[in-house]
């Protein structure tokens, strides 16, 4: 399994090559980025998918940057970003921004669509910029609030579950190890 597991994660040369790591320099050929046990592993996929729904750009680099800075697993903080993607956006983003909804308590009437900006031949009859900048304003605190909030939940839920469900699968495959080693002891065929 952890065979799999390391063939799918990104290698030391493909993580060097990233444009956006390499100030990070000499502290990427620190051991403890590359082990792959427990801690490190937990630890660098709860940071991946932590920022991988939190936002929306600039995920890898962040996810990397506080992965070298906690000593987790380098590869798996990136490659678990990827919990997010054009196919996943779209449903993770929405349920969030329901989610924010819901927390603020945002009246949400069935069916209703989040605010949309108007288009540009509207705001130019507007009057003026400062009413089409007024207008988006409006848009985004309509919808920025419901949705930060919503992320933040999300990924911090997330985050942490990720973590301790890693850590728990890892000490549950180590006890069945235990288990089936001492069956064959005990009972040889």
């Amino acid at each position: 399994m952890l065979q799999r597991l390391h063939s799918l994660l990104p290698s030391r040369e493909r993580l060097y090559q990233m444009r956006g790591l390499r100030w990070l320099g000499p502290r990427l050929h620190h051991p403890h980025l590359w082990r792959l046990n427990r801690r490190s592993l937990a630890l660098g996929l709860a940071l991946g998918v932590f920022f991988g729904l939190l936002v929306p750009v600039a995920q890898i680099p962040l996810a990397a940057t506080l992965a070298v800075l906690l000593r987790a697993n380098l590869p798996a903080a990136v490659a678990s970003t990827l919990v997010t993607n054009p196919v996943t956006f779209g449903p993770v983003y929405y349920g969030a921004y329901k989610l924010g909804q819901a927390l603020l308590g945002t009246p949400a009437h069935a069916g209703e669509e989040p605010p949309t900006l108007s288009t540009t031949d509207e705001v130019a009859g507007a009057g003026s910029w400062l009413d089409a900048l007024l207008q988006a304003w409006d848009w985004l605190t309509d919808v920025g609030k419901p949705l930060v909030l919503g992320l933040a939940v999300v990924a911090t839920i997330a985050g942490v579950t990720v973590y301790w469900l890693v850590q728990w699968a890892w000490v549950w495959r180590i006890r069945r190890a235990r288990r089936q080693r001492r069956h064959r002891t005990l009972h040889p065929s």
